[in-house]
């Protein structure tokens, strides 16, 4: 069964064709997983062969095209109709044959002729032989950059979406506590790694979670490094530990960043948490209703400059709905330039990271921008956690 009630999904098409309608698409092919997934629940794992998501201002539904055998997943997990939902042959996948060739032979016999196609070229998977393999039936159609239209749409959150995202953050914050028990001298990386894992899928008696689209799991030297898996390395006394997880409740994520340090963090460790902590306090201080994403970013910029720190990389970015590899919304982002006004209901996770040299320090908070200010979804020590 789908995440959501048929009318969520009904909204969200709506406010769709009217951003279709702004840019006169006749037809919007949607191609990213997490965005056919916001429009109709679609939630197979089935991304890694071609797939799409036709809607059109004037059918009542939109049609999802996916490999045959994988209409089933979307009978599982969707709101669309049996006519709706189709599955292109066998013949398509490993042949000299393409399935973007079959989604345009289905466009023709749909919609015609259509003039103005809204597509997403930026899509992870949606790559240059895609495209061509599309546009080559179907000469006369304009393609026009769509990326961003459905993204942003995703980047304010209905009141249902909030409500998985804070099942997301609890399964978050438990797995910290799962890392904070299981993080010891002489432990295995990969060990945790599966504690914390069996945490934020087997959730607790209330729901489960879904497979998680980022985890990093680093310690010693390797802390430098911000976007790396764990080892079967043993951890050792003296080292820091950084970890960087999220959970994930229907495909909805909550970031959750923390450090810790096995044995007595050495003095210029302490300061630079003590400056992070403080600094990623004051960015969310600042986050509220008519804030910019820049001027979020500038309070966190003023209290690192003063104590003499450097950080070029953005502090947060709009999170929601993601599969893997990514739990990013791609449209808000924290930083320096972004001028995005913060309104109720925006999501965000706020990642306090500095990686450089023999000392780093990783912090992070996902939280959401409400009708006064803003509410921290995730709950773990905000500190530099040290361990025995």
């Amino acid at each position: 069964m789908s995440a959501f009630e048929h009318a969520e999904y009904q909204q969200r098409l709506a406010r769709t064709r009217l951003g279709m309608a702004a840019k006169e698409f006749d037809l919007l092919l949607v191609t990213t997983p997490e965005n056919i997934n916001y429009l109709c629940g679609y939630a197979g794992w089935s991304f890694y062969t071609p797939q799409a998501l036709l809607v059109s201002l004037n059918a009542p539904e939109p049609l999802l095209i996916v490999r045959e055998m994988d209409v089933a997943c979307a009978r599982f997990t969707t709101t669309l109709s049996a006519a709706s939902m189709i599955g292109y042959p066998e013949t398509y996948i490993g042949g000299n044959s393409h399935p973007m060739e079959y989604v345009a032979k289905l466009i023709a016999e749909r919609f015609g002729a259509p003039q103005r196609v809204g597509f997403e070229p930026a899509g992870c998977f949606f790559p240059v032989a895609s495209f061509e393999r599309l546009q080559q039936p179907l000469p006369d159609a304009q393609f026009v950059d769509s990326q961003g239209l459905i993204n942003w749409l995703r980047t304010v959150k209905s009141s249902a979406e909030v409500n998985v995202i804070r099942e997301a953050a609890a399964l978050a914050s438990a797995a910290i506590a799962t890392a904070r028990e299981h993080i010891r001298v002489g432990a295995r990386e990969c060990d945790v790694a599966a504690e914390i894992y069996r945490t934020l899928i087997g959730g607790d008696s209330r729901f489960g979670g879904s497979v998680p689209a980022a985890f990093s799991l680093t310690s010693g030297e390797r802390t430098a490094a911000p976007h790396i898996a764990w080892t079967d390395h043993r951890f050792q006394a003296g080292q820091a530990v950084n970890l960087e997880l999220g959970g994930s409740r229907h495909q909805y994520n909550a970031g959750l960043a923390r450090s810790f340090f096995l044995g007595s963090p050495p003095p210029a460790l302490r300061q630079l948490s003590a400056t992070v902590i403080d600094g990623l306090n004051a960015a969310l201080a600042s986050a509220r209703p008519g804030q910019t994403c820049e001027g979020v970013a500038a309070a966190w910029q003023a209290v690192i400059s003063r104590a003499g720190y450097t950080k070029t990389s953005r502090i947060g970015y709009s999170i929601g709905l993601g599969f893997q590899p990514t739990w990013i919304d791609y449209s808000a982002s924290l930083q320096k330039g972004d001028k995005t006004v913060l309104e109720p209901n925006m999501t965000f996770h706020m990642i306090c990271g500095m990686w450089h040299g023999a000392d780093n320090f990783v912090i992070s908070e996902t939280f959401r921008v409400t009708e006064e200010g803003h509410e921290v979804l995730t709950n773990a020590p905000r500190e530099l956690i040290v361990l025995d």
